[in-house]
């Protein structure tokens, strides 16, 4: 298996998270050797320029549902239904120019529905097979649940991004399902594996850690809700924006400190150094922040259901705390930054990845073998 196969990779433009979770993929891919491309919008392809080298890129926009500011959120995804339909096709076929062009081998989507092509392996990513609805549309769960198979069908593999047993993150969002024959556990995936400690941070005092997270609007109202609570309070806070165009910016407010952007190893320090921890309860964000052993304030985004089901399902297993957004302005209760999480779950994670891109690699190079001899 010396071939050096050109690998796509598509995250999903729905947060920086579906990026950064697809980071240790990619890292791993290109110690192998492998050419590594990446294709999606302006802000998840700075996020890799600014975390790996010796990749390429595409700018290869996909689907941005975004938030409403009064809707429910899964009131405001049924209006974008019709969109949703429309990108699917638009890229899928579009893929296909991809392929012929760049000569891919393996594609590997994020959660976008629409890359998957019968000519070559390709991987669908996703730590919800069962996506969670509200109480009044629960009974509708097993329709998803089979519409979203048939979607993984489509595709070589299944990625999900946790644990296979009962020590997990995603609970019944991808455990107790029958799932496809194509799907593999690979482990939490987080960009913090295998970085080290090279940031320095000058302040190197106590302080506090916000995360944020997701798109607009409802980053803005998190991160004004929160202004308005800490930029008093002792010890500082610093505050993360995720914004990768803008690394280096840092802007004060009170006793808030922001920056834009930190690199992967600049973010770690601060996170395990801190007191406490605020962030959304976005899969990515739970993924790293177990990583670095560290668990949080975890405040769903309103309407979202996914993160509304994981804060529920992790505070009661008290792995973390949660309360609801619109609770923020009567004061928020912190716990410590740190927690003693099973050292297993890395070790195991990385185990996990191996076997399944050692398995997924002799797929490929099987594919290859058999265009080849015309089997």
């Amino acid at each position: 298996m010396n071939k050096n196969y050109n690998i796509l990779i598509c995250p999903l433009e729905w947060g920086l998270g579906h990026a950064a979770r697809m980071i240790p993929i990619a890292r791993k891919l290109r110690e192998m050797n492998y050419n590594v491309i990446i294709a999606s919008g302006d802000e998840h392809l700075a996020l890799f320029r600014n975390e790996l080298t010796g990749l390429s890129y595409i700018n290869f926009k996909g689907f941005k549902p975004g938030y409403s500011r009064y809707l429910p959120q899964y009131l405001f995804l049924l209006f974008k239904i019709p969109g949703l339909i429309f990108n699917i096709i638009s890229e899928h076929s579009r893929l296909k120019r991809i392929i012929a062009e760049y000569k891919i081998d393996l594609v590997i989507s994020d959660n976008r529905f629409g890359l998957w092509n019968k000519n070559i392996t390709s991987v669908y990513v996703t730590h919800m097979p069962l996506i969670p609805l509200p109480k009044p549309l629960k009974f509708l769960e097993p329709v998803g649940v089979f519409l979203h198979r048939k979607i993984i069908e489509k595709y070589t593999f299944c990625f999900i991004p946790d644990m296979p047993g009962d020590i997990n993150l995603t609970g019944r969002l991808s455990h107790g399902l029958r799932l496809p024959g194509n799907v593999r556990f690979v482990g939490i995936l987080s960009r913090f594996m295998g970085t080290e400690k090279t940031f320095q941070d000058p302040l190197k005092i106590a302080h506090n850690t916000v995360i944020l997270s997701g798109p607009e609007p409802q980053r803005e109202i998190f991160k004004q809700k929160l202004i308005k609570v800490l930029k008093d309070k002792e010890p500082m806070t610093l505050m993360l924006e995720g914004k990768p165009a803008k690394q280096g910016e840092i802007k004060r407010n009170g006793n808030i400190t922001f920056y834009n952007h930190l690199p992967a190893s600049g973010m770690k320090e601060i996170i395990e150094d801190s007191e406490y921890i605020i962030s959304r309860s976005g899969y990515t964000t739970i993924m790293e922040l177990v990583s670095l052993k560290c668990t949080a304030l975890i405040i769903p985004t309103p309407g979202q259901t996914e993160q509304e089901y994981l804060a529920e399902y992790l505070a009661e297993k008290g792995w973390f705390i949660t309360m609801s957004q619109n609770k923020i302005k009567e004061g928020i209760s912190l716990i410590p930054g740190n927690v003693i999480w099973e050292d297993k779950i890395n070790s195991q994670s990385s185990l996990l990845l191996d076997e399944v891109l050692k398995e997924l690699l002799e797929k490929i190079h099987k594919q290859g073998h058999s265009k080849k001899t015309g089997q």
